[in-house]
């Protein structure tokens, strides 16, 4: 029982860390077409990642629960988990 509780931890930490990579990158690709509008390749990458991050977002959000308090989902089920401080470990 305790390494399928490893595994889920693992495999939310991966999800978590693949939303925080694609949504630095769309991010970043924004900032760039706030100076280069008319670059297709970079408009889209852009709307590829975001597609794609929209996608592993609702992923997340339907196995852990809600991101931010803008997307709740299945009736504010955050506040059945443990708070980050009360698992001793980090998000």
């Amino acid at each position: 029982m305790n390494q399928t509780c490893c595994n889920n931890e693992k495999t939310r930490s991966e999800l978590l860390d693949e939303i925080r990579q694609i949504n630095f990158y769309v991010i970043e690709l924004s900032l760039y077409l706030d100076t280069h509008p008319d670059d297709q390749r970079a408009i889209c990458l852009h709307n590829e990642n975001a597609n794609k991050l929209r996608k592993i977002t609702d992923q997340y959000q339907s196995m852990y629960g809600p991101l931010t308090i803008e997307f709740p989902c299945n009736k504010w089920r955050w506040l059945e988990q443990p708070w980050p401080w009360e698992k001793g470990g980090s998000f």
